[in-house]
């Protein structure tokens, strides 16, 4: 709208000066026949006696008669003497000189010296009353009327492009809405899809947007197939990992049991154990990939406080107390899964590593959502901090190798275009600080 209403301003811009000259034109070769038909007037009144030019006292043209007319007349001789000049002409004095030169008639503009201007018709006549003669005969009017009406009518032009222009906005808005109304509705099932209520676009469209709804609902039903496919061959990639290491669990305990065997099954152990935490990772990490058309919106506090209260069990004799800083109703844009999966480990992290308080807040912005988990516990040095967030890597070597809780967090704030920044919190601990780009 905002487009069509600055072409048809304008439009209306260009086409004003163009109508404008239009009319003005108009009005000269108006001025120009009338005062023709004046000095037709003064060529009919016109006699040749004796040589001499003899005018009437009293014109057919009452205009001429009258000495405050605006129509002036004269009357020159070949050599440009003045001859006659009618009543309305004794208070003008008018510094025009014709030119007998043989051209016929004349119309022209002049400007006297104390500004004033007028229009000019200078007709040459060489035959008066089937008499020889030769006169230039010279009608004049101010430029002044032609100007008042000229301003008359630029207001009027102004008053109607202006109305034309809010007529043609109003059509244009009419227009443009109904004519809008199927993108408008293709918007309103997108964003239903996007929400999870609804599963595909309708087909009741314009036929011209068919092919777009078409390629849509093809490319939505690729998508489900394709990750249900996938979810398929993980469960059965974890399902059949898993008895070959059941079956090695079993041996390294059978040789744990022997004391000469006890170095070589703590290996197998250890092995086994990082077997079985890379593929719970990398498990995780493909299935737990955003979906490309689908926008997930989580209702924060019910997870939240179902994982404080799991850990609240798991580490029972520290008491850990947790602070909710939640807006009433929040929801993160994430799926419920990868929730889990990624407010556990910080959760795990900060209950582990805390003296007795953890924090989670939110605040909402224009920018998006951030989300932070703070601890009052020891912190992180700044030296450590990206190496941390490392797969493998973890700032206690109690169990080498099982830092992957913060890389599968990375991982999953990454993948919905999150970012998860680490720093000093206020409590004397960390801070994780995740941001979510607003949609």
């Amino acid at each position: 709208m905002l487009a069509a209403t600055t072409l048809a301003v304008l439009f209306m811009l260009a086409l004003l000066p163009a109508m404008q000259g239009a009319f003005s034109l108009a009005l000269q070769d108006s001025i120009e026949q009338r005062l023709a038909s004046d000095v037709t007037t003064l060529i009919s009144a016109a006699r040749v006696e004796d040589n001499r030019l003899q005018m009437p006292a009293q014109l057919p043209d009452e205009r001429f008669n009258l000495t405050e007319g605006r129509l002036l007349g004269y009357i020159y001789d070949r050599d440009g003497h003045l001859v006659w000049r009618s009543k309305g002409t004794q208070e003008e004095h008018i510094n025009y000189t014709p030119r007998y030169d043989g051209r016929g008639n004349e119309f022209a503009r002049i400007r006297e010296t104390n500004g004033q201007e007028f229009f000019v018709y200078d007709v040459e006549i060489k035959l008066l009353g089937g008499k020889s003669a030769a006169f230039s005969i010279v009608a004049l009017q101010p430029v002044r009327e032609y100007e008042i009406t000229l301003e008359g009518l630029r207001e009027n032009l102004y008053l109607g492009f202006g109305a034309a222009l809010l007529v043609l906005l109003a059509l244009l808005w009419i227009g443009l809405t109904w004519g809008l109304r199927a993108l408008r509705r293709l918007s309103q099932e997108l964003d239903e899809i996007e929400g999870g209520t609804r599963e595909s676009l309708s087909e009741e469209h314009p036929r011209e947007l068919l092919r777009l709804t078409g390629s849509l609902n093809r490319l939505l039903h690729s998508e489900r197939e394709q990750r249900s496919r996938y979810r398929d061959s993980l469960d059965d990639l974890a399902h059949s990992l898993k008895t070959p290491l059941a079956v090695l669990q079993g041996v390294s305990e059978d040789m744990a049991q022997r004391p000469e065997d006890r170095d070589q099954a703590w290996v197998l152990q250890t092995q086994i154990e990082r077997m079985s935490q890379q593929i719970s990772y990398q498990l995780q990490r493909a299935s737990l990939r955003k979906s490309g058309l689908v926008r997930h919106q989580v209702r924060l506090r019910p997870v939240l406080q179902s994982l404080c209260d799991t850990l609240d069990k798991v580490y029972r004799d520290k008491r850990v107390r947790v602070a909710f800083d939640l807006p009433e109703h929040c929801y993160v844009p994430i799926e419920q899964g990868a929730l889990l999966e990624m407010m556990g480990n910080l959760l795990e992290n900060a209950y582990r590593l805390c003296l007795g308080e953890v924090r989670i807040s939110v605040r909402d912005s224009l920018g998006g959502i951030e989300l932070c988990v703070e601890d009052d516990g020891p912190g992180v040095p700044p030296n450590q901090r990206a190496r941390i967030l490392q797969r493998g890597e973890r700032l206690d070597r109690q169990h080498p190798g099982q830092g992957i809780g913060l890389a599968v967090v990375k991982d999953i704030i990454e993948s919905y275009a999150a970012t998860l920044t680490l720093e000093d919190s206020p409590m004397g601990g960390a801070a994780f600080r995740i941001h979510f780009p607003a949609v």
